[in-house]
């Protein structure tokens, strides 16, 4: 499985043999970014914000995931959990967010998408074991570094990759990645083209914060 970042919340995730799927694609418009030529199978939907559900960023026809459920698609298994992580109560026009488990071959991948508060614990434990969390840290209308880091101790994640901070040319109004390596004990972590996992044994055993360059 191979993980690489294309800006914001965006990832394109792919395997031999099986579905590829891309996450939170965004209109360069409201970013500020252009995700570059993205071709996907299947494509996740986390918020109906435009930084996030821009599918006219797909080439080709992807199948499209918006919401809660479960599913099955060219070998992946991905489950759309429904969690603002909001601690008071609900109300009709709170931001609806689903976060996705992307599971392949028992590597499984957690998209937060525009997670805003840190969620329950009867919520954390509905997601099951996570290898590779991908987290929001640079605040707005998602987590703050404090809040991702808290998200984090609570998801017990083998490796952490932050997304949704500032980066050069964004028009978002985000934290720097600096201050989520601070939260985190962090002064400094050396950047990746993408990530690349073969199976569950080659995963750190204690969390890991594992920071991927802009792909566009």
């Amino acid at each position: 499985m191979e993980i690489t970042w294309h800006g914001n919340s965006c990832f394109r995730i792919t395997e031999r043999g099986m579905a590829n799927v891309v996450t939170d694609p965004y209109d360069p418009e409201v970013v500020g970014l252009d995700p570059g030529k993205l071709r996907a199978d299947v494509v996740t939907i986390s918020c109906g914000k435009p930084g996030h559900n821009f599918t006219n960023a797909i080439r080709g026809s992807a199948i499209e995931i918006s919401g809660p459920g479960e599913y099955e698609i060219g070998g992946v298994f991905i489950t759309g959990v429904l969690i603002n992580g909001s601690k008071k109560k609900k109300t009709d026009d709170e931001m609806r967010n689903t976060v996705y488990l992307i599971d392949y071959n028992g590597l499984t991948v957690a998209h937060l998408g525009e997670l805003n508060n840190v969620p329950s614990q009867t919520e954390v434990e509905g997601l099951g074991e996570v290898n590779v969390a991908l987290v929001p840290v640079g605040g707005d209308s998602s987590l703050n570094a404090a809040k991702a880091a808290e998200v984090i101790s609570l998801l017990e994640p083998s490796i952490v990759i932050p997304m949704h901070y500032k980066v050069s040319g964004s028009l978002q109004k985000l934290d720097p990645l600096s201050k989520f390596l601070k939260e985190m004990g962090l002064t400094e972590v050396e950047t990746e083209e993408s990530i690349k996992l073969s199976s569950v044994n080659v995963l750190p055993e204690e969390t890991r914060v594992m920071v991927l360059d802009l792909s566009l």
